[in-house]
């Protein structure tokens, strides 16, 4: 019989307390992921900097559903994408996906105020990101986006060259639009990432229902467009994911515990 779950040991008396809760909140973090509907099987990638260790960062194991992620079974790599600590995966071993470690070593690298990076493949990024007006300000959610950036596609993310335009097109936004690909958020805090790719993804959605009605859509004036995005930004909030983070482990506990493993 086929095993129902892979047996990884715990790595909790292997790391020091810090990078401990900080596995345990990447692993929510997948798990959320693919709760919200936006996992792709085994690939895309989330991946956390770990306290304390400069250029240190967790990532997936490139085979794992996301659902079946815990917090033992991220693996530690450095941005040069030396594997600097992971657990026994038996005759799987797994490893990186290649494009995971250029994007979120690239962002990592360079954006020393982000703790957490999510890239995605959802069904509404992908569409938005295929469209060329691409994601338009026409909801409240979007207009949280209204200065998003957009990075072209030159193929699958696997040549280190293109580290240098992502992170030019990210910029010192939270959120970047992979044209023809997919979706890029960034955080100061797992919680926060998750907000900012829930948020974007939702806004999407919402695009693309609108569109599909096929009658013209209300425009909002530049003058509340600004305004509107001003009140999302730093200085006129508190933290996004500070509220709900909290919230969403209790949802996640209720459902499955398992991946604080």
């Amino acid at each position: 019989m086929a095993e129902q779950a892979l047996k990884i040991s715990s790595m909790k008396g292997k790391c020091s307390p810090e990078e401990w809760q900080r596995r345990v909140d990447l692993a929510a973090c997948y798990r959320l992921v693919q709760l919200y509907g936006m996992s792709d099987m085994i690939a895309n990638h989330i991946s956390t900097n770990v306290p304390g260790e400069e250029g240190a960062f967790l990532i997936n194991a490139y085979g794992m559903m996301y659902e079946e992620i815990t917090a033992s079974s991220l693996i530690k790599v450095d941005l040069s994408g030396k594997v600097l600590s992971k657990p026994d995966f038996g005759s799987l071993d797994y490893g990186v996906n290649k494009a995971g470690y250029v994007i979120h070593s690239a962002i990592h690298a360079a954006r020393h105020d982000v703790a957490c990076v999510i890239h995605i493949h959802s069904w509404p990024t992908m569409a938005v990101s295929a469209l060329e007006c691409g994601l338009l300000p026409i909801t409240q959610t979007a207009m949280r986006f209204l200065k998003i950036g957009y990075h072209d596609y030159v193929g699958v993310v696997l040549n280190e060259e293109e580290k240098e335009s992502l992170v030019r097109d990210l910029g010192d936004s939270e959120a970047l639009i992979l044209r023809n690909h997919g979706a890029i958020t960034v955080g100061k805090s797992i919680g926060e990432a998750f907000n900012w790719m829930h948020r974007l993804e939702l806004a999407c959605r919402s695009q693309l229902a609108a569109m599909a009605c096929n009658t013209p859509l209300s425009k909002v004036s530049q003058q509340v467009l600004d305004e509107t995005w001003n009140n999302y930004q730093p200085g006129t909030r508190r933290p996004y994911g500070l509220m709900e983070w909290p919230a969403l482990l209790r949802k996640l506990d209720r459902i499955d515990p398992s991946y604080r493993d």
